[in-house]
């Protein structure tokens, strides 16, 4: 059999591990900076949990998981769909961190101090058409706050993922919009229980344009009229100042759209005096809508903002959620949180050429092997080097000087450490730099400086 593996997965060697922690470590310390405290969740869930959290289109994305056994076994395939999966499938690979994060709250709730701030990095499965950006199996590095009404909240998120990709040196915009504003909206055009179609319509608008969205929005029931009255919407251009005054306008006689104007105000305020982020990080989207059902808030989306860059997809997503908890029997526990993609994030960092070069570097120096009688003598050499928090290997083979010299470069070591006779002799270190090709003689107090530095 030829080996292969499930098309939108990947196979990671030892180079893109090392800059996928990369990643993990920067938003982790991070995360901890501000507070929040790490748990993990199965990878699979029962399906129940899972199903009708995502809207219909994410729904159909659920990797099931057929029962053990003889799962057809006393089922009646002449049901509908529905029923049938669940009568052949209990169980499903989680979709996301955020519901199954709300069932962990549920059932450890005696547990918790509330507020709680979790932080969570784990892989999620999607039955996705695999893409260039879009994966079926990838990470997630999530971080919610539940048990909180308090905008503060918003305001936090907003300065912590400035701050990670501060840090990961890649350039973002940060958009910003809330579901009351988009509920305010459905309310103007006449349709407030078509809220979800609406979103869902306006969420598509930088995939496939003004005119394919309106004519969704008619395929869902929404009648031309009540369409036509998003043009000015749907069109509007400016910045946050005029949008938040075209806002005003555009949904005076709704008092939820008004809510969610104050909402937004206070966060972009906020956020601009705690933080210093500017207008050309922070940006009020008033056609952002995030698909997914379980917002009732504030909604969060990051984009890149190079010019070097192709990549369009949004690296990071997130947003409040009154009653998520709800569904598992705890009523009234809001909460909010964000979601950064590992995953999109590595494809931007190696894109843009931002890997720093110590991520390639698994080890400071390698010791030449010249025989047994050198191993023996380097053998405790290295051992000190590592207490000291060197990584260093030795050669495993008495092998040519050219063949030890290349394993040192196509493994990006910067130094390699000769020991041969006159080094034994001398209790001393033939040090040379892999880059500079220099070569200097060192006692064992120099060698450990060198390569601490």
């Amino acid at each position: 059999m030829k080996p292969s593996i499930p098309k939108g997965t990947r196979d990671f060697g030892p180079k893109e591990s090392a800059r996928r922690n990369y990643i993990f470590e920067t938003i982790k310390n991070v995360f901890k900076l501000y507070g929040f405290l790490p748990i993990e969740t199965p990878a699979m869930e029962n399906l129940q949990t899972l199903t009708g959290k995502y809207g219909e289109e994410g729904d159909q994305l659920i990797f099931k998981i057929l029962n053990s056994g003889d799962f057809s076994k006393g089922v009646d395939f002449n049901q509908d769909s529905k029923k049938l999966s669940f009568q052949v499938s209990e169980k499903a690979l989680r979709y996301d961190l955020t519901v199954p994060f709300a069932r962990y709250v549920v059932m450890h709730q005696n547990e918790i101090s509330f507020p709680f701030k979790r932080f969570q990095i784990q892989p999620v499965w999607r039955a996705d058409r695999p893409q260039k950006g879009r994966y079926r199996e990838f990470y997630q590095c999530d971080a919610d706050i539940i048990g909180s009404d308090a905008l503060v909240n918003e305001v936090e998120l907003v300065g912590m993922t400035a701050e990670v990709f501060k840090r990961l040196g890649i350039k973002v915009r940060i958009k910003v919009n809330n579901r009351k504003i988009l509920a305010g909206i459905a309310e103007i055009v006449g349709y407030p229980n078509k809220l979800i179609d609406i979103t869902v319509a306006i969420d598509k608008l930088d995939k496939i344009g003004v005119e394919k969205v309106k004519e969704e929005m008619i395929e869902r029931g929404i009648d031309k009229n009540a369409v036509s009255k998003l043009d000015p919407l749907l069109n509007f251009k400016g910045n946050t100042l005029e949008k938040l005054s075209f806002l005003n306008n555009y949904l005076m006689n709704s008092e939820i759209g008004k809510k969610g104007i104050e909402e937004i105000m206070y966060v972009f305020e906020n956020s601009k005096n705690a933080y210093n982020i500017n207008d050309e990080i922070l940006e009020l989207d008033i056609t952002l809508a995030r698909g997914l059902n379980y917002y009732t808030g504030a909604i969060f989306e990051v984009k890149v903002n190079d010019a070097n860059s192709q990549f369009s997809g949004s690296i990071s997503g997130g947003g409040r959620y009154d009653d998520l908890t709800g569904m598992f029997g705890l009523k009234g526990l809001s909460g909010v949180g964000i979601s950064y993609g590992a995953d999109r994030i590595y494809d931007v960092l190696e894109e843009l050429n931002l890997f720093p070069e110590k991520t390639n570097m698994a080890c400071k120096a390698l010791f030449v092997n010249f025989g047994e009688k050198e191993q023996i003598y380097c053998l405790p050499v290295i051992q000190q080097l590592r207490l000291k928090n060197i990584a260093c290997e030795l050669y495993p083979d008495n092998a040519k000087m050219k063949k030890q010299f290349t394993y040192a470069d196509d493994r990006k070591i910067p130094y390699v450490v000769i020991v041969g006779e006159n080094e034994m002799k001398n209790k001393s270190f033939m040090l040379k730099d892999m880059k500079s090709g220099e070569q200097k003689e060192v006692n064992l107090n120099e060698l450990i400086d060198i390569l601490i530095k």
